[in-house]
């Protein structure tokens, strides 16, 4: 039995994501190009995985003479969004309230701390919810 299709991208995908999202719309060689040396893919690699992402919604191409130019038709805010709704699906059984619970313990079993500006962007974000 074939695996099951993910909605969401692998690391593997995010990376050439990342690529696409940053110059727009580029050839499986200049995408290839702008990845990080390590770890290497070759180029079938590349091709394979943006033909998955084409599948998959997340990027779209034009034809020019011989090449193909993909570019993105999911902006990054919207995957991160995707992203966000399918791991609380999955795992705070679709309640927003539960992962962000969860994130601020984890802040505070690890010491790590949040920093004054960030919670008071946090209070300000909660307070116009609340106004809402």
């Amino acid at each position: 039995m074939p695996p099951r299709k993910s909605e969401t991208l692998t690391e593997a995908e995010l990376r050439l994501m990342d690529v696409l999202w940053q110059k727009g719309s580029a050839t499986v060689q200049q995408v290839l190009d702008a990845l990080p040396e390590k770890p290497a893919l070759a180029y079938n690699s590349v091709l394979t995985t943006i033909r998955v992402l084409e599948n998959k919604g997340y990027v779209e191409h034009v034809k020019d003479g011989r090449a193909h130019i993909y570019k993105p038709i999911m902006e990054r805010e919207e995957a991160t969004r995707s992203e966000i709704r399918h791991l609380v699906s999955r795992f705070f059984k679709n309640s927003h309230e539960l992962l962000v619970l969860n994130i601020l313990e984890d802040l505070g079993s690890e010491n790590k701390g949040l920093e004054a500006e960030e919670l008071a962007r946090l209070r300000q974000l909660l307070q116009s919810r609340e106004e809402k």
